[in-house]
């Protein structure tokens, strides 16, 4: 696994349940803030349920992509209480839980 990809599964691990951050958020958070399509690319072929790769959307609040498609992230998220019965989203800055 490359440096990279462990900073980003490490850094979304962190994302608490109900609360999502951007994936321009995680590039920056780790170093490289130009490289919020690459942390797209590295969570689209995450398999493993202890990276909560479906807590990162893009910037603009729109879901982005998942591995299991839109219907089922924005099914997980609502189930976690991060989109409100209004469609409002929930973002989480570190230390703001």
């Amino acid at each position: 696994m490359t440096l990279f990809k462990e900073q980003v599964y490490a850094y979304v691990a962190t994302i608490p349940k109900g609360k999502v951050v951007s994936y321009k958020q995680v590039a920056e958070a780790i170093g490289y803030p130009r490289a919020y399509r690459a942390v797209g690319n590295v969570l689209n072929k995450n398999r493993s349920s202890t990276v909560p790769c479906h807590r990162v959307i893009a910037s603009d609040g729109t879901l982005g992509g998942y591995v299991y498609g839109e219907k089922k992230k924005r099914a997980l998220l609502r189930a976690e209480g991060a989109i409100d019965e209004t469609g409002k989203i929930m973002w989480y800055t570190r230390g703001n839980k």
